[in-house]
């Protein structure tokens, strides 16, 4: 097997081990978010059942592990990434930047003239990270029963 790491479009037959990425990516978050993330609400079916209705998934493997993977829909005339996803074990490689470059590159392939994200407004390091790729807001909004914007929506304009 090769050290190499592979980043390749995902499949339903991926659905469990995408769940699984996620879980364990977002479980840093559990308890420090409010509303708590939808993400601890993913499961491998409804993540098939996502991927039958036309949206996408890009997964990162190393040896034949799943270590990253994001998922991917057209929204407002741009390709939106939502669950990005890098296991514990594997941060501090550059795989979330990997993934949303890829993410960019399936927009061109497209023919999208942009990518979109949402990002909760209390996840400064990640808002940063998006901000450094280039991601500027574009909005704010609330989740359902708050008085105050708990997200931020940004945008990439892709040359």
């Amino acid at each position: 097997m090769s050290d190499t790491l592979v980043l390749r479009i995902g499949t339903a037959g991926d659905a469990a081990a995408i769940a699984h990425v996620i879980a364990a990516s977002f479980e840093q978050y559990r308890g420090k978010l409010n509303p708590e993330s939808g993400a601890f609400r993913e499961t491998a079916d409804g993540i098939a059942g996502e991927l039958a209705r036309g949206a996408g998934a890009i997964v990162a493997e190393r040896n034949g592990e799943m270590l990253g993977c994001v998922l991917v829909e057209e929204l407002e005339g741009d390709l939106y990434f939502g669950r990005l996803s890098v296991v514990p074990s594997a941060r501090g490689q550059g795989l979330a930047k990997r993934l949303i470059d890829a993410v960019e590159a399936e927009a061109r392939r497209r023919g999208l003239p942009g990518v979109r994200l949402g990002v909760r407004v209390v996840l400064t390091d990640n808002q940063r990270l998006f901000q450094a790729l280039g991601y500027r807001e574009t909005s704010r909004e609330a989740h359902p029963g708050f008085d105050h914007p708990t997200s931020i929506n940004m945008r990439k304009p892709l040359p």
